[in-house]
C-alpha cells in the first residue's frame, strides 16, 4: 500500500464506535493524531489535576482508553469532564500500590483532554484520553480530593529537516515494528496497516511506543527521552531487543508445538490401537492380566515373585508406545518362562539306566559307572548336588553325544552350549538391561529352553574358550561349575540369583592343558581314550551302520557289513582315535547302495572288503607292518597321537668322529633330552654293556626317527633310544616283532608313560607280538578287556638292563 493512502484520523465525534471495541472481544489500538505538529495547540495551565496510571503510559498525540477504578481517580475524571479542563496522566512506579503518594509517581507524564467517558457494568469508568503534550511535575499542590500539581510543559524538539540519521532511524523503526507485528500473535495485524500508512515521524514514533508490547519502564523511559531523535534511538534499541525475544519465543513455541503434535498423534494412534485390541480381546491390559495370572501359578521363590509384581506395576504405568515398554515386557516374559523350582523326576531304576547307557554307547565304562553312582546316592539319600564332569579325549570318541545318553538315562531334559571361540564373559553371565539389545547369558537361555531346573547341560569344547578385552569367559565359568557357589548364580540380565546346583553339567575337551587350572580343579576329569579296533568294529555294527541305513532309507536285509569289511575301512581309510571318519566312509558306501537300489541294479546285500575298495578307492593309508626284524640299531617304538596310537622306528649309526651326538627327524626338546640321557647312560655303563671306552672317542653317533615331516616329542621313547644305541655300539641285533615304550633316567630306571591303550592298538595292528612296558604300567593293561589284547605278550621291567636283556639277541 502506498504512502498516499493515508489513515483517517479519528476525530472526537468518531469515538462513538469505541464501546463496541471495548466489549472484551477486541484489543483496542491506541490511535495517534496526524501531523508532526500537535493537532490541537493548547496552553497547559500551571496547576492541573494529576491522574495516576497503574500500568499505562500516555504519549502526546495518542488517543488511548484508560480504565479508572479508584475513587479518587473517578472523582478527578468526573470533575475534569464537567469543567472541560485538562488533566495530567502520570505513571505510578509500582502498580501494586493501591493508594500512591507523590513519591510513588514518576515526574514526567502527559497532559491530556478527556474525549469520552464510558460507564462500565462493574462500576469502573473507561476514559478516552487524547494526549496533548509532555509535562514535568514540579511539585504537588494538594492530594485531596485528588492530586493537583504545578507542572511545566516539555515540548518534544523536532530534528532539523533532512536529518539523515533521523530518517534512517524512522525507516528502521518501521521495518522492525512490522517484523514484530507479523511475528507476534498477540498484536492485531491491523497495526501493520497503520504503521505502513503513518506519514508523520512524530506520529510513527508515538504510535509504536503506544502499541507494541513494551514494559511500563521502557515506555516511561521513551516518554522521558529529550526530543524525538533521542526517543527514536532508544525506541530502536528496545525494538531490536523485543524482536529477538519474539523470534526466540516463536522458535520455542514451534518446537513445543511439533512435540505436542507428535505426542497427540501417537496418543491418538495408540488409543485407536487399544480400541481395536479391546474389540479383539487382545488389549495391553489383558496381556498384563494374563501375565499376572500366570505368575500366580508359578512355583518360584518369594523374592522373584515380589520383583515380578514390582516390575509389572511399573509396566502398567508405561505408555505401550515407549521403547522401555517392550524391554520390560521381554524381561517379565523371561521370568515367567524360567522353570525356577520346577524339576523333572529322575529315573531311579538303575538297571534301566544302565541298559540305556549301554544301548547308546559302546565302552566308556568309567563314565557310565560315575553316572550310576550318582543315581545310586540319589536313590538312597533323596537329594544330592549334581557332579561337574569333564570328559576329555581325542575328537570323535563320543564325548558330546554321551550327554544325550546320560539325559535319557536319568529321564532329564538335555541342553547343549558350544563354548568354542567364546570370548565375551557376558555370553555366560548375560548383559545388564541398561544396554540396547541386552539378553540373558547362555546358561539361563538353555535352562529356559529345557523347561526344568535340573537338565543335563553339555558345555562343549571348554578348552577352546579364549580371553579378550571383553573379559575372560573361563573366569565366569568358575561360578557356574563350582557346586559350592552355583546355588546362587547371578545373571546380569535377570539381576537375581538362580540355583544351578540341580543341573548336571558335563564339559568336554580335547586338550586339558588349555583349560585354566582353577577351572580344571572344579571338575571331575574323566579320560575317554581312543577306541581299539575291536571296539570300533562293535560300534560300527551296533550303532553306525543302523544309523546310516535309517538315514538313507535302506532296509536291514538290503545292506550288511562283514567284520572284515569294517576292519578294512578302519585300517586302510582312517587314522583316528574316534569313529567320525569311519562314519563318513560308511555313509559313502550307504549312498552307493541307495543308488543301486534306486536304479534297480544287481547287488549283494553283504558288503565285503572287495566292495569297500571298489567304492572308496585305493587305500589311503598303508598298513603298518613290522619290517625291521633282525637289524642292528633299528628298534620299534610306540607313540601316542591325537588320532590314536602309532609305531615309529628309531635308527642309529656310528661314523668316524670325536664322540659327537646328532639328532634328526624333527624332534622336540623333550625327545632330544631323552636321547641325551640315553647316550650318557650308555657311556656311563659301557663296561657292563661290553663297550670299549675308545669307541665313544673315535666315533660320532647319529640318531634318526623316520617321517621327518611329522613333529615328534615326549619322553616315552627313552628305553627305545637306549636299546638302539646299545645295539649300534655292540652289534647285537634286535629281537623280532618286539616293541617298547617307557621313559628312562640317568640311573637306568624305567618310568611309566601314558596312552597305553592307543599304543597297544598300534602294535597289534602292525603285527607286533611282544611289548616291553614299565612295571608301573601293569595296572593300565589290567583295565583292558582280555579279548582286545589276545595274541600280545607283555614284559614289565624296572631297569634298562632288563630291557636290553629282553630286546637284544645274544
Amino acid at each position: 500500500m502506498s504512502k498516499k493512502e493515508k489513515i483517517e484520523t479519528i476525530k472526537v465525534d468518531d469515538v462513538n464506535m469505541l464501546p463496541d471495541l471495548l466489549d472484551g472481544r477486541h484489543r483496542v489500538i491506541p490511535i495517534v493524531t496526524g501531523g508532526d505538529e500537535v493537532v490541537e495547540h493548547v496552553d497547559i495551565p500551571e496547576i492541573i489535576p494529576i491522574l495516576t496510571l497503574r500500568s499505562s503510559v500516555l504519549f502526546p498525540g495518542a488517543i488511548t482508553p484508560i480504565t479508572v477504578g479508584r475513587d479518587k481517580s473517578i472523582n478527578l475524571v468526573r470533575d475534569v469532564n464537567q469543567k472541560g479542563g485538562i488533566l495530567g496522566a502520570v505513571l505510578q512506579r509500582e502498580s501494586e500500590v493501591e493508594d500512591p503518594t507523590p513519591e510513588d509517581m514518576y515526574k514526567v507524564g502527559t497532559a491530556a483532554r478527556i474525549i469520552k467517558i464510558l460507564e462500565m457494568p462493574n462500576g469502573n469508568l473507561t476514559v478516552i484520553l487524547n494526549g496533548l503534550e509532555k509535562i514535568e511535575v514540579e511539585e504537588y499542590v494538594s492530594t485531596e480530593p485528588f492530586f493537583t500539581a504545578r507542572v511545566t510543559a516539555l515540548r518534544d524538539s523536532n530534528p532539523e529537516n533532512n536529518n539523515v540519521e533521523f530518517e534512517a532511524l524512522i525507516d528502521s523503526i518501521r521495518d522492525v515494528a512490522l517484523s514484530i507485528i507479523n511475528d507476534s500473535p498477540s498484536i492485531p495485524k491491523e497495526a501493520a496497516f497503520a504503521v505502513k500508512n503513518i506519514d508523520s515521524n512524530r506520529g510513527m514514533i508515538n504510535f509504536v511506543c503506544s502499541n507494541l508490547e513494551l514494559s511500563d519502564e521502557d515506555r516511561q523511559t521513551l516518554l522521558e527521552a529529550p526530543g524525538l531523535l533521542a526517543r527514536s534511538r532508544k525506541l530502536l534499541e528496545i525494538l531490536i531487543r523485543e524482536q529477538q525475544l519474539v523470534e526466540l519465543k516463536n522458535e520455542l513455541q514451534e518446537k513445543v508445538k511439533q512435540e505436542i503434535d507428535k505426542q497427540q498423534r501417537d496418543y491418538y494412534l495408540q488409543q485407536q490401537m487399544r480400541t481395536i485390541q479391546d474389540e479383539l480381546g487382545e488389549g495391553a491390559d489383558d496381556e498384563i492380566e494374563k501375565m499376572r495370572e500366570q505368575a500366580a501359578k508359578k512355583n518360584w521363590p518369594k523374592e522373584v515373585g515380589d520383583t515380578f509384581e514390582k516390575e509389572l506395576q511399573k509396566v502398567e504405568r508405561l505408555n505401550p508406545a515407549v521403547a522401555e515398554y517392550s524391554v520390560q515386557m521381554t524381561y517379565l516374559q523371561l521370568l515367567l518362562e524360567l522353570p525356577w523350582n520346577d524339576v523333572t523326576e529322575d529315573n531311579l531304576d538303575l538297571k534301566c539306566a544302565r541298559e540305556q547307557l549301554d544301548h547308546d554307547h559302546f565302552g566308556l565304562e568309567e563314565v557310565k559307572e560315575r553316572i550310576l553312582e550318582h543315581l545310586a546316592v540319589i536313590k538312597l539319600k533323596g537329594d544330592l548336588k549334581s557332579p561337574i564332569l569333564c570328559l576329555y579325549g581325542p575328537p570323535g570318541v563320543g564325548k558330546t553325544s554321551l550327554g544325550k545318553s546320560v539325559a535319557a538315562a536319568l529321564g532329564r531334559k538335555f541342553g547343549r552350549i558350544s563354548l568354542g571361540g567364546l570370548h565375551d564373559e557376558s555370553e555366560i553371565r548375560g548383559h545388564r538391561r541398561t544396554y540396547i539389545g541386552a539378553m540373558p547369558g547362555r546358561i539361563i537361555q538353555t535352562i529356559r529352553r529345557c523347561g526344568s531346573s535340573n537338565p543335563v547341560i553339555i558345555l562343549d569344547e571348554v578348552d577352546k574358550v579364549t580371553v579378550s578385552t571383553h573379559g575372560d569367559p573361563s573366569s565366569a565359568l568358575l561360578e557356574v561349575l563350582d557346586p559350592e557357589q552355583n546355588t546362587t548364580f547371578h545373571d546380569n540380565y535377570i539381576d537375581m540369583e538362580y540355583d544351578l546346583s540341580k543341573v548336571l553339567f558335563i564339559a568336554t575337551a580335547n586338550n586339558i592343558g588349555n583349560i585354566a587350572p582353577a577351572l580344571r580343579d572344579r571338575m571331575e576329569m574323566i579320560n575317554i581314550p581312543g577306541y581299539l579296533l575291536e571296539e570300533k568294529i562293535q560300534i560300527a555294527q551296533k550303532h553306525l551302520i543302523p544309523k546310516q541305513r535309517e538315514a538313507h532309507g535302506i532296509k536291514d536285509d538290503q545292506m550288511t557289513f562283514t567284520n572284515e569289511a569294517v576292519e578294512k575301512i578302519i585300517w586302510d581309510y582312517t587314522r583316528e582315535a574316534g569313529v567320525r571318519l569311519l562314519d563318513k566312509n560308511l555313509a559313502k558306501i550307504s549312498r552307493n547302495r541307495a543308488k543301486q537300489i534306486a536304479f534297480e541294479e544287481e547287488y549283494a546285500s553283504e558288503v565285503t572288503p572287495v566292495q569297500v575298495e571298489k567304492v572308496l578307492g585305493m587305500p589311503k593309508f598303508l598298513e603298518e607292518q613290522y619290517e625291521v626284524g633282525g637289524m642292528t640299531g633299528v628298534v620299534t617304538g610306540l607313540a601316542w597321537t591325537e588320532v590314536g596310537g602309532d609305531i615309529l622306528y628309531i635308527e642309529s649309526c656310528l661314523t668316524p668322529g670325536k664322540g659327537g651326538l646328532s639328532l634328526t627327524g624333527n624332534l622336540g626338546n623333550v625327545m632330544k633330552e631323552s636321547a641325551t640321557i640315553a647316550y650318557e647312560w650308555v657311556k656311563s655303563n659301557h663296561r657292563k654293556l661290553g663297550i670299549k671306552a675308545d669307541m665313544f672317542e673315535k666315533h660320532d653317533l647319529n640318531i634318526h626317527v623316520p617321517e621327518g615331516a611329522i613333529p615328534k616329542d615326549g619322553p616315552s621313547a627313552g628305553i627305545t633310544l637306549v636299546t638302539s644305541i646299545v645295539s649300534t655300539f655292540t652289534g647285537r641285533k634286535v629281537q623280532d616283532r618286539i616293541a617298547m615304550t617307557g621313559e628312562t633316567t640317568l640311573r637306568g630306571r624305567v618310568m611309566p608313560v601314558g596312552g597305553v591303550r592307543e599304543k597297544i592298538l598300534a602294535a597289534k595292528r602292525a603285527g607286533i607280538t611282544d611289548l616291553i612296558l614299565s612295571e608301573e604300567n601293569r595296572k593300565d593293561i589290567s583295565e583292558i578287556k582280555a579279548d582286545y589284547i589276545a595274541g600280545l605278550k607283555f614284559h614289565y621291567v624296572r631297569t634298562n638292563e632288563e630291557v636290553l636283556e629282553l630286546a637284544l639277541k645274544k
